[in-house]
């Protein structure tokens, strides 16, 4: 489960490392029980309603099923959070 906590969290962390692949290992390191990855907004589906819209990025839920992951919009079976940085 994703919660508001952790949504905050995420933003101040990647306000203050930058979005990237360089802010998933801090945030790895923060959560390791969660999944994080790093992409551009425009490797995510454009109905996909983000997470959390922040400055420069977005955050996108993934979800685990029995399956392989996909991306979601429910932070109560969420795993992890995808950081799409949003390009001007």
């Amino acid at each position: 489960m994703i919660t508001t906590e952790i949504l905050n969290k995420t933003v101040e962390i990647v306000g203050r490392v930058g979005h990237g692949d360089g802010c998933v290992s801090v945030l790895r390191k923060e959560w390791p029980g969660l999944r994080f990855v790093a992409c551009s907004e425009d490797d995510v589906p454009a109905r996909l309603k983000p997470a959390l819209e922040a400055d420069g990025f977005n955050l996108y839920y993934v979800g685990g099923g029995e399956h392989c992951l996909a991306l979601s919009q429910d932070a109560e079976s969420a795993i992890g959070l995808v950081v799409a940085t949003v390009e001007a």
